[in-house]
């Protein structure tokens, strides 16, 4: 039998509840760490598992590397039967814009009980696919600590204008509207309508599949242009990259885009 190293222990995962959230990290070996925090957020459907390959990533290059359970999702399903998706597509802003709120909060929280739970005192970053995605770039419009932030598939507009069916590009989704509380988590948390909260300029690398629908690149080069008459150092803080022949689910499941975007965080 192999025995493992005490840095491959290291980097298996553990889990916590903080608060009611439940919580998945790596702590990286006392060799390499250097006292950063990573977030790593799934998408639509994922839980904290979803993304352990990038949390071992994140831990091997020195970063105590978290993720969590979004609302509704993993651990915090409930007792609800119907299929979460189902219900988010149906009504999506009634559903869709208080998952991305609540978990943006949850996540805030997080940050804070992993800083001072493991006196961690570097740089915090934070990224994710997909929704995780969109929820690190909203996090980082309240959390004045987040310095990079890196997203795959995802926008910093919660309306997503136009945004069509994941499997059917020519099915335009029909939104509907949103419950009060998700109405206030938008005015409070919707990157596009709140650009001024980004003036600090923190570096983001934003990657889209060319040919996305479902979460199309235009939202967030709209961002980046209102940014550039508004605060040109936050624009020019942004990155964009458009992969040719991706779609929104091709993109997700390239591993090699994953990897581009942890070594972002990593810097």
């Amino acid at each position: 039998m192999t025995r493992k190293t005490s840095k491959e222990k290291r980097l298996e995962p553990e889990f916590v509840n903080v608060d009611d959230v439940p919580v998945a990290f790596c702590r990286p070996d006392e060799s390499v760490a250097n006292g950063s925090l990573a977030v790593w957020l799934p998408y639509l459907g994922g839980n904290k598992e979803t993304g352990i390959r990038e949390l071992q990533q994140l831990a091997a290059s020195g970063y105590f590397a978290i993720s969590l359970d979004p609302w509704q999702h993993g651990d915090r399903k409930g007792t609800t039967t119907s299929s979460l998706r189902t219900r988010v597509f149906k009504e999506f802003r009634a559903n869709m814009w208080p998952v991305l709120g609540i978990t943006t909060l949850d996540t805030y929280r997080v940050i804070d009980w992993a800083i001072a739970t493991y006196n961690l005192s570097g740089d915090v970053v934070a990224g994710g696919v997909s929704m995780g995605g969109d929820i690190a770039i909203a996090l980082a419009g309240i959390d004045q600590r987040i310095t990079r932030v890196a997203a795959i598939a995802s926008t910093p507009e919660w309306t997503r204008p136009g945004m069509t069916d994941v499997m059917d590009p020519k099915k335009i989704i029909d939104q509907g509207i949103p419950t009060h509380l998700g109405e206030w988590l938008y005015k409070t948390l919707n990157p596009m309508t709140n650009r001024s909260a980004y003036s600090r300029a923190p570096a983001m690398h934003l990657e889209f599949g060319a040919t996305d629908t479902h979460v199309s690149p235009q939202c967030a080069l709209a961002f980046k242009e209102a940014l550039e008459k508004e605060c040109p150092a936050a624009a020019q803080a942004i990155t964009i990259i458009l992969n040719d022949g991706c779609n929104h689910l091709s993109l997700i499941q390239k591993h090699s885009i994953a990897k581009r975007a942890v070594e972002f965080l990593i810097g």
